[in-house]
Formats: C-alpha cells, sequence, structure tokens
C-alpha cells in the first residue's frame, strides 16, 4: 500500500478541520478511507430536459438563466425561503429552496445554471423543490449526470463529500494501486482499480457502476478468501491433542439425560467429536437456532476431554450467560460437578463454594477444574491452564478478534507435556448466519448446524400489535400470570434519547410498575448494571420473585426461563429479524404455550411485511437468508467493524463471485504459498489480518 494513501486525513490541506471528527462517525480517517467511501446509491440527473415538457412529480433536470432570486423570511413559519425564476428557450420556472439562504452567495441574477431535482405543483403552478444547483459553465458534479448519493452525517452532504472526492481523486487516484494479479484480472474480466473507484463515484453510466462494483466487491471477497485459506493452512499445520473418541463413555452419558437428543445433535457431536481425535485442531463454527439445544452438545465434546484428562475452557461474551451456562453445566454434570468452575471479574467458584481468587486460579493451574465457564476473564495474564484441550466460544461474533486469538494461544503458557500445542476450537452462535455469509466471512472453519428442535416443543403464537390493541394484550398478560406465568419486556434503549426515538427500559420500567400493572411485580435488567446486579435480578426472575422483566437486548441470548410464556418486544420495527428471533426463542421452552407480542407504531408497509415474516417463520436460518435480502449483509456483520467496502457488501449474496474469489485465492496460494511474487497483496493480508473478523 503507498503510504501516501494512509496519509490522514487531518494532513490534507483541502479537508477543514472542523470536518475530521464528523468523518470518523463515517468511518472516514485517512486518504484511503475516503477514496473508499463509495455511494449508497445514484440519482439520474443525466436527462437535460425542457422546462416547457416539465410535468409534477418526474424528477428532472434543467438549465437556464436565473431571471430573479431572493431570501423571503416565512415568520409563521420561523424559515427562509429562497425562492428563484429560472428560463431556458422553452419557458420559465419556479426554484425553491427551504432554509437554505446562504444560496444567494452562490448563485445571483443572470448567472446561468444547472438543477436537478422534484417538479412539484401548488396554487401558483410548476416549481422545482429543493433541487441540487451548480453554474452550468462547471463539469457536471451535482447536476446534469449520475450524481452519486453518499451515507451522510450532521455537517456532511453528498454534496460536500462530491466536491471532496473530485480533489482527492485529482491527486491521489494514480496512487492505488493494483493489488490484484493480471492473469486474475483477465480470467474475471474485471476492469482496473483506478478505472473502478473512479467510475463508482462520478459515473460515465449505470453499466459501468456495475462493473466497478463487481470489480471492489471480488477484490475484497479475493482479499478475505486469501486471509481465510492462509488462516486454514496454518491452523492445519499446528499440534493439537488428540482425544480418543470413547464411544461408551458418549452413549452411557446420553443414555442418562432427561431428555432425547435430535438427529441433528447427534450429527453435530459425532462431527465434533471426530474432529478432536485427529492430531491437528479442530476449528468448527457450531450454528444452532434458539433453543435447538447447543449447550449439551458442546458439553459431550467437554465431558470426554475431561474423562481423557484434560481442560476445557468455555467463553461467553456476558456474565449472565456464563452463569447460565455453569448452571446447566452443574446439573449435567451432577457426578463430576466438583470439577466444574466459573469465572468472571466478579466472581470464581466451583459448585460448592466460593473460593478466593488466588486459591481458584492455582486448582486451574494444577489442573483440578476441568471446565471452567467464563467471560473474558478467562484471558488474563493471571489465568495459566495445566492441559487445556478444548476451547469453546460461546456467541463468538460478539468478540473482538484479538480476544478470540488470546484464547486460542493459551496452550502458549501450558505446563507438563502439551506445549506448542493449539487447543481444539468449537465457536457457536445462536444467530443463524445466512449461507453465503458463512462462505464469505468463515471459510477457514468447518461448519456444524443445528436445524432442528427438541420434540414436543410447541409453536410459539406471534402477533404483530398496534397501539389500538395494546390494552387487550396488558389484561392477557395480567390473565396469563395471575395463572402462574412469567413475562419478558424489551426495549431497544436503556435511557430516553432525544437523537434516537424508541421507548427507554428505564422509563418504562416505571411506567408499567405505576400505570399498567401496580398490582404486580417487575424487575428491571440492562447492560449497564453491575454483574452482581444482573445475577441478582436473573436469579430472582427465575425464582419467580418477578411476575415480568423489563430488559433490553441484554436478554437477547443465554437466559433460560422455562416458566417465562410471553415476551413482548417494544419498537420492534427497530430489530433485525434474526435479533427478534432471539428475543422469542427466550420463551417456549416448556411445554406451556407460549406467545411473542410484537409492538409497533410504525404504520409503514415494509415494517408489516417485515413483521409478518416472524408470524410465517419460526425457522432462524429462513429467517436471516430474508434479513439479508431486505437489510443487507451489515445486519449480521457490520459494515464499518469488517473493514468491507459497501460495494463488496453489496454483493455478499452472490454465491458465485464468493466461490470464484475462494477458487482464486486457493490457486494463488499454491502457486506462491509465500506470496514472494506478490509482495504488495502480501502487505495487503497483513492488513485485512487486523480488521476483518475472521476466526
Amino acid at each position: 500500500m503507498t503510504n501516501n494513501l494512509q496519509i490522514p486525513l487531518r494532513n490534507v490541506s483541502f479537508v477543514e478541520k472542523k470536518y475530521l471528527k464528523k468523518l470518523e462517525r463515517l468511518g472516514v480517517r485517512t486518504v484511503r478511507d475516503f477514496l473508499y467511501f463509495f455511494p449508497h446509491r445514484y440519482d439520474d440527473f443525466s436527462k437535460l430536459s425542457k422546462i416547457a415538457d416539465l410535468k409534477p412529480d418526474q424528477t428532472a433536470t434543467v438549465e437556464g438563466k436565473i431571471i430573479d432570486i431572493q431570501n423571503i423570511r416565512t415568520w409563521k413559519r420561523r424559515m427562509t425561503i429562497t425562492e428563484a425564476a429560472v428560463q431556458d428557450k422553452s419557458g420559465l420556472i419556479r426554484v425553491v429552496w427551504f432554509n437554505q439562504p446562504f444560496i444567494l452567495q452562490n448563485i445571483k441574477k443572470d448567472f446561468r445554471v444547472r438543477l436537478s431535482g422534484k417538479v412539484n405543483w401548488d396554487n401558483k403552478g410548476l416549481y422545482l423543490s429543493n433541487p441540487a444547483y451548480e453554474l452550468a459553465k462547471r463539469v457536471p458534479t451535482n447536476t446534469g449526470r449520475i450524481v452519486p448519493v453518499y451515507p451522510e452525517t450532521r455537517g456532511v452532504t453528498s454534496r460536500w463529500i462530491r466536491w471532496k472526492i473530485s480533489q482527492l481523486l485529482g491527486k491521489y487516484l494514480n496512487e492505488i494501486p493494483e493489488i490484484i494479479p493480471n492473469a486474475i484480472l483477465k480470467r474475471q474480466e474485471l476492469i482496473g482499480v483506478k478505472e473502478a473507484v473512479r467510475e463508482l463515484h462520478f459515473p460515465s453510466c449505470f453499466e459501468k457502476i456495475k462493473e466497478a462494483q463487481k470489480r471492489v466487491a471480488l477484490e475484497e471477497m479475493f482479499l478475505i478468501q486469501l486471509v481465510s485459506v492462509r488462516a486454514r493452512k496454518d491452523w492445519e499445520q499446528s499440534r493439537a491433542i488428540e482425544i480418543p473418541f470413547n464411544e461408551k463413555l458418549i452413549k452411557d452419558f446420553v443414555g442418562y439425560l432427561s431428555f432425547k437428543l435430535t438427529d441433528a445433535q447427534k450429527k453435530s457431536a459425532f462431527q465434533i467429536l471426530k474432529d478432536i481425535e485427529k492430531p491437528h485442531p479442530m476449528n468448527r463454527l457450531f450454528e444452532g437456532d434458539v433453543g435447538s439445544g447447543k449447550t449439551v452438545v458442546a458439553a459431550i465434546a467437554a465431558l470426554e476431554t475431561m474423562m481423557a484428562g484434560y481442560q476445557t475452557a468455555i467463553m461467553a461474551p456476558t456474565e449472565v450467560l456464563a452463569i447460565q451456562h455453569f448452571e446447566t453445566f452443574k446439573k449435567i454434570f451432577k457426578n463430576f460437578s466438583q470439577k466444574v468452575g466459573i469465572l468472571t471479574n466478579s466472581q470464581c467458584r466451583t459448585v460448592w463454594k466460593k473460593n478466593t481468587r488466588r486459591n481458584f486460579l492455582g486448582k486451574v493451574g494444577r489442573g483440578e477444574i476441568k471446565i471452567l465457564i467464563g467471560t473474558h476473564a478467562l484471558i488474563q495474564e493471571s489465568v495459566e491452564f495445566k492441559n487445556l484441550a478444548l476451547v469453546v466460544i460461546d456467541e463468538q461474533h460478539r468478540f473482538g478478534v484479538e480476544q478470540r486469538a488470546r484464547l486460542q494461544k493459551a496452550a502458549a503458557n501450558l505446563k507438563d507435556n502439551l506445549k506448542n500445542s493449539v487447543p481444539h476450537l468449537l465457536s457457536m452462535t445462536a444467530t443463524p448466519i445466512p449461507r453465503t455469509l458463512a462462505l464469505a466471512f468463515y471459510g477457514n472453519l468447518d461448519l456444524s448446524i443445528l436445524d432442528e428442535l427438541p420434540k414436543g416443543r410447541k409453536k410459539i403464537i406471534t402477533e404483530i400489535i398496534t397501539p389500538a390493541n395494546r390494552e387487550k394484550v396488558y389484561d392477557f398478560i395480567r390473565a396469563e400470570i395471575k395463572n402462574g406465568r412469567q413475562a419478558f419486556f424489551i426495549f431497544p434503549l436503556i435511557e430516553e434519547s432525544e437523537k434516537i426515538s424508541g421507548k427507554a427500559a428505564t422509563e418504562e420500567h416505571e411506567r408499567l410498575s405505576s400505570d399498567i400493572f401496580p398490582d404486580l411485580k417487575i424487575g428491571l435488567l440492562h447492560g449497564r448494571m453491575k454483574p452482581k446486579d444482573k445475577e441478582k435480578v436473573m436469579k430472582d426472575f427465575k425464582d419467580k420473585k418477578y411476575n415480568i422483566l423489563v430488559s433490553t437486548s441484554v436478554i437477547e441470548v443465554g437466559v433460560d426461563v422455562p416458566n417465562a410464556t410471553i415476551m413482548v418486544i417494544e419498537g420492534s420495527e427497530r430489530f433485525g429479524l434474526a435479533q427478534l428471533h432471539q428475543f422469542r426463542g427466550r420463551v417456549g421452552r416448556s411445554e406451556k404455550q407460549s406467545h411473542c407480542f410484537l409492538f409497533t407504531d410504525s404504520s409503514s408497509a415494509n415494517t408489516k411485511k417485515r413483521l409478518k415474516a416472524l408470524l410465517e417463520s419460526e425457522d432462524g436460518f429462513k429467517l436471516a437468508e430474508y434479513d439479508l435480502e431486505i437489510r443487507g449483509p451489515g445486519q449480521f456483520i457490520g459494515t464499518r467493524q469488517s473493514g468491507i467496502a459497501d460495494a463488496a457488501m453489496q454483493h455478499l449474496s452472490d454465491v458465485k463471485l464468493i466461490q470464484q474469489a475462494r477458487i482464486e485465492a486457493q490457486s494463488l496460494f499454491e502457486f506462491d504459498p509465500k506470496l514472494e511474487k506478490f509482495p504488495l497483496l502480501k502487505e495487503v493480508l497483513e492488513r485485512m489480518n487486523k480488521e476483518v473478523h475472521l476466526e
């Protein structure tokens, strides 16, 4: 990567300092960031129309002379209206801008201008409303062409971005390196990177936009697949402990369980047990829909590891989830429970009693605790295992790259004969990941999927509730609680915000307690609470000391309260389908009939259509695919967190493109494993290793 592209924008003279923090909010810090900050859509202002031919509701571009222009202050509505009359050879039209008085400084009477915008109609006749404008003598940038529209933030408009991008392209375009080998460019029929970047910002036609998007998308996918393929090769060359498959042990354990395993659980468990037999480390992604029983499968792998004499570490993203796993493992391993421990920042204990931290860590170091469950506290430097052979990371996407890597490399501190070995790794997630995203981002992992729920579960009755029907739902909830049931109320915020609409958990907790259910006991749970307070609230709810638990998304995963049969989600339109499905999965965990109520104040047809998908399907994988289609992959991965350009994100549903990128990556490594002939590509991969969330 050439050094000039890594120049911070604060060192670029034509980017004013007052914009730097605003651009940072958009993830733009360097010259390269800005050049690769691509439009999210385009307006077609390329066709010039005659004023006489304009019709209401059309979007048009006209060119003409300003006959008159002035600012008009309307005191009643407290706004400034800039009104102009523009004339071409065919006629004259009124032009109106709202609250943009500065326009008078840029265009004046007798100037020839080009205008692009929507044609409206009122009692005075046709007029252009808030059109983009520029002097006719200038090269078209904001009008008279296909105009890019960018993601914006307060104080940074697409018009300003276009202006700065044009300056950046003039100075730095030729410094963008071509990192894809020529042979691949020819095979995939791709345009050059410089042409692609230029066309994405200032396209000559829509066909070129498609070519440029494909070019950028394949480049990004190619880089991701290179990282993935190299990671898999490195991983497979590492040494791991071979844990023999003890068929009798597993059969006896499964026979003692109070429930029958599903076929999907049996298949996944077998895949995992066969993996940890091998001398190189397992690296498997374990996907399971909510309530599908991932934990017991992980427990089977932990049991075999324990009985072979080795340790297992299970890391969860929250203390609530870690405690949930600890309680589950206590029950599952009641005959071995003294060997199960939990370690978080607020506590460390085995089943029978709490320990001093020093005492507890000593037991871990001596190998007395065979299964250690915890949060990121597991990767603190003071934690030393004796013979760690299996690592399970739950909700793996919630950990940063560095955190995951540190736990994977925990074997570096091992004692005895395990030095230089790498633990087997099982990454679990209850968030169904669409197949294309799994292929794109987790190509270096093997995949196991639980797509089958335990027998006997009743379908959760899901309903969309408008404001007019709230009272009926409240009455229903009151009746269910009277019959001994419990309910969750989920809110999108912790406290009220002026910037974001949505009901806040703290305020709604007070309202529900005082106005709606004054006769019921209502608890409150959110992410800002201290861990010990969260644990107490969850324990009290599970022990039926609360009838209702008001919470934010902190209960999205890992909460298991079989007596809770009602899930109310406020502001449901603010959540993705995958997340709503996660919330719904917190109920329906017993033989009792459960209900999920999606409260929404939105009358949008798109909102209704999206929420209706939850009514029609309980298949998390189908819902994930649907969410990918309508909301985009950024909702699963996090566009800015992924390090992937938006133009590439838009192509993540293109299985063929991802497959082509993977084939090219594999071929390149076979040709040149160390990339010695491609030093620039090697340099870029180092950047990708830091930015892209790959296991």
